[in-house]
């Protein structure tokens, strides 16, 4: 049974864990706000960007990108904590994020508006190269959530939420997407926001679940983490990188998504370190 302790309490719809440095970063949904998290709970915002979704990756030179979903652009951080726009994504209404080792960027993007009770249509998955450049390179996904890249760049991973399942793709020279398959069937499972392990396995955020599970490839459950609340992303980091970090809030669907002041940032000791992106 894994002990799980809180680094900070009190937030909101918590989404886009990512460790970078020595801290936890991750983003408030409600608040509209990007926050840095130490080991000892000591926090602050970095940015404010008036977005949902909000979710975040860093680019190799350490600079942050954010996803600014209402107006469809890649935003950048800059050094000065300024934001400037990265790349213009073209249309509203996108999700997660990740960015491989060598700088380019996937981002996803449901087909319709959950919220806005629109009907439904799949979703896919846009490459943004480093010279700002936006082209769709995979289609058909139920509802796309979190995304990884294997350590070898050679994979991408996606949660397709409505479907259940962990769908992997072969990355080209320039980046494109290739050899679709079914990574893993979870069943029941519900993956939201995922990571990788040095072992090759995917943890996966679920909410309607409670939980955070470790799955092999063809879908193996290897390990759970059971919690109180939904669990909305996870994050492998910490010094040695075998803290697996989870956000987690109460949820309430689509119309009034997550109870106020219920997002918590959690973690927990695992025996395998992350790997990989992001």
């Amino acid at each position: 049974m894994n002990e799980v302790w809180t680094l900070l309490t009190g937030r909101g719809l918590v989404e886009s864990p990512r460790w970078h440095g020595d801290r936890l970063y991750f983003s408030d949904w409600s608040a509209g706000e990007v926050v840095a998290v130490d080991l000892a709970g000591h926090s602050e915002v970095i940015a404010h960007v008036e977005s949902l979704p909000l979710c975040t990756a860093w680019l190799p030179d350490g600079r942050l990108v954010i996803v600014s979903s209402p107006n469809g652009r890649l935003l950048r951080r800059e050094p000065d904590g300024s934001l400037v726009t990265y790349a213009d994504l073209g249309q509203p209404g996108w999700n997660d994020i990740v960015v491989d080792g060598r700088g380019n960027a996937y981002v996803n993007r449901a087909g319709f508006n959950p919220m806005a009770g629109e009907a439904f249509k799949p979703g896919f998955v846009a490459l943004v190269t480093a010279d700002g450049s936006v082209r769709q390179v995979a289609d058909d996904i139920a509802f796309p959530n979190g995304m990884a890249v294997t350590p070898d760049n050679a994979t991408l991973i996606v949660a397709d939420s409505y479907r259940h399942s962990l769908v992997a793709f072969d990355i080209g020279a320039d980046g494109g997407l290739s050899n679709r398959r079914a990574w893993a069937e979870l069943g029941e499972g519900t993956p939201d926001g995922i990571c990788l392990d040095a072992q090759g396995a995917v943890w996966y955020a679920d909410v309607p679940n409670q939980r955070c599970v470790r799955v092999a490839e063809g879908g193996a459950v290897l390990q759970t983490v059971g919690l109180d609340r939904g669990c909305f992303a996870c994050a492998l980091g910490g010094p040695d990188g075998t803290t697996l970090f989870m956000v987690a809030a109460e949820w309430r669907g689509m119309s009034e998504l997550v109870a106020p002041g219920t997002g918590r940032v959690l973690a927990t000791q695992v025996d395998v370190p992350g790997a990989g992106w992001p």
